[in-house]
């Protein structure tokens, strides 16, 4: 598997955990566990110490990767837990778009368009919080990811471990100018 589609698998899910930023408030700064689970990640190689180590650099502590379930440890501070549009503003350095958005008490669901280098084709997501302490999300999403053809649905979980995030850095925030 080439290095730009681990690379876009990898921004993939982290285009998905920014997702629960997207209702501020409605989850808790600090240290999270999130959960994904592919069809993609279950062909995805073991990724090089290098790879490893350019997402923490991001802010991602990709722990673990064993039968196509990917566990990783991420810090989101007060303030991307509280602002609104955060989802909009990753998907736009995505290549991605958000329409449709739709609220149902604690249900938010919405359409993907995606027409960027790594990522072309449309999907849906549909995030559920069960509290400010975890959420559940699916997706599904059809089109190519770094070239190659899929058609994949996509489970993700997280849930709050601490307000101390200890070694783990903040995510980068995708409002901030770099």
């Amino acid at each position: 598997m080439s290095k730009p589609l681990i690379a876009a698998l990898v921004a993939s899910p982290m285009f998905l955990l920014t997702v629960p930023g997207f209702a501020a408030g409605n989850i808790k700064p600090g240290l999270w566990e999130m959960t994904m689970q592919s069809d993609m990640t279950k062909n995805m190689p073991k990724m090089s110490p290098e790879q490893i180590q350019q997402m923490r650099k991001m802010g991602i502590d990709m722990a673990q990767l064993q039968s196509g379930t990917i566990v990783n440890k991420i810090c989101i501070t007060k303030e991307m837990a509280e602002r609104d549009g955060m989802a909009q503003m990753s998907a736009k350095e995505t290549g991605c778009e958000i329409k449709n958005t739709q609220r149902s008490g604690a249900t938010y669901t919405m359409d993907m368009v995606c027409n960027g280098p790594a990522m072309k084709g449309q999907g849906t997501i549909k995030t559920v919080y069960a509290s400010d302490q975890s959420f559940s999300t699916s997706s599904t999403f059809k089109g190519t990811v770094g070239g190659r053809p899929v058609d994949d649905r996509n489970d993700s979980s997280g849930k709050w471990l601490s307000a101390n995030c200890g070694s783990v850095k903040p995510m980068q925030d995708p409002m901030q100018k770099k």
